[in-house]
């Protein structure tokens, strides 16, 4: 009976370890950084508005605010609630960085 039990238990695992195999070259392509922040400065000496993809936000002096870093994003001068001229597209070399207004 022992010898039944521990071949059929055998058997179980063997069938259970073929359904977990994945194939890792398929999945490569779709990582993607998630969490990733960009801390943004105004460093000007002016209050500003912008918009950061997402939302509308005003920076006074030396403020700073947190965009999420989503690769392709538009940053904006805002003007009254309305987009204004592109600041930069965010790419992945701005993730996990922070920025200065006044560098654009």
């Amino acid at each position: 009976m022992r010898t039944i039990i521990t071949v059929f238990s055998f058997l179980v695992l063997c069938s259970f370890s073929k359904v977990k195999e994945i194939d890792i070259k398929s999945n490569e392509s779709k990582i993607e950084i998630i969490g990733s922040s960009i801390s943004l400065i105004n460093d000007t000496k002016e209050k500003v508005s912008i918009y950061t993809g997402s939302g509308f936000v005003t920076l006074n002096k030396g403020s700073k605010t947190s965009i999420s870093c989503r690769i392709g994003k538009e940053v904006r001068w805002a003007n009254k609630g309305r987009k204004g001229k592109l600041i930069f597209k965010i790419e992945s070399k701005h993730c996990g960085k922070t920025l200065k207004l006044s560098k654009f």
